[in-house]
């Protein structure tokens, strides 16, 4: 029987793309954001190169508390086995609940169910806490760009992720 306090994971719809906007904004921070601070008016969340069935969201009671972008790291043909964590966001009042931990093993399953090999996600030197979350869902750093990103008056390092979703197999 599922525990009824777990966060539920389910694929975004359009009408996610206010709320998850919201997050997006209340949860921006240099801990993890190369890009300034949004500001009105603010752009839709989904566009042209990120629609709903890119994004999980994670809901607590009802509301959407959360969500993860998987994507495909390049366009190129010879890399479509991998997919890549490219956003993930937590509602402050869903924190410590089991919300991030959820939306990144959705992230591994459904990037198995699709039929990738690997995930892959790039987080930024400083930001202890997602490292761990991510290490401890069984990513590896698999490189790192010293000082990539200025970022308030600091140089960060742009650490490389990775994990497999699913076992080795025959190459073709």
């Amino acid at each position: 029987m599922p525990d009824p306090d777990a966060p539920r994971i389910r694929t975004a719809l359009p009408a996610d793309g206010e709320a998850l906007g919201l997050i997006d904004r209340l949860t921006w921070s240099p801990l993890h954001a190369v890009q300034p601070e949004p500001q009105p008016p603010y752009e839709p969340f989904f566009d042209e190169g990120h629609s709903p069935g890119d994004h999980l969201v994670a809901e607590l009671d009802g509301r959407v508390v959360g969500y993860v972008r998987i994507g495909f790291p390049t366009p190129l043909a010879c890399n479509a086995h991998v997919r890549q964590i490219q956003g993930l966001a937590v509602a402050d009042e869903a924190r410590g609940r089991g919300v991030g931990r959820a939306l990144v093993r959705a992230a591994v399953d459904e990037s198995r169910r699709r039929g990738a090999r690997r995930i892959t996600l790039r987080v930024l030197g400083h930001n202890t806490p997602a490292r761990k979350l991510y290490e401890a869902e069984g990513f590896e750093v698999e490189g790192v760009l010293p000082q990539e990103f200025l970022i308030g008056g600091e140089y960060v390092d742009d650490v490389f992720m990775g994990r497999p979703v699913q076992p080795p197999g025959p190459t073709t």
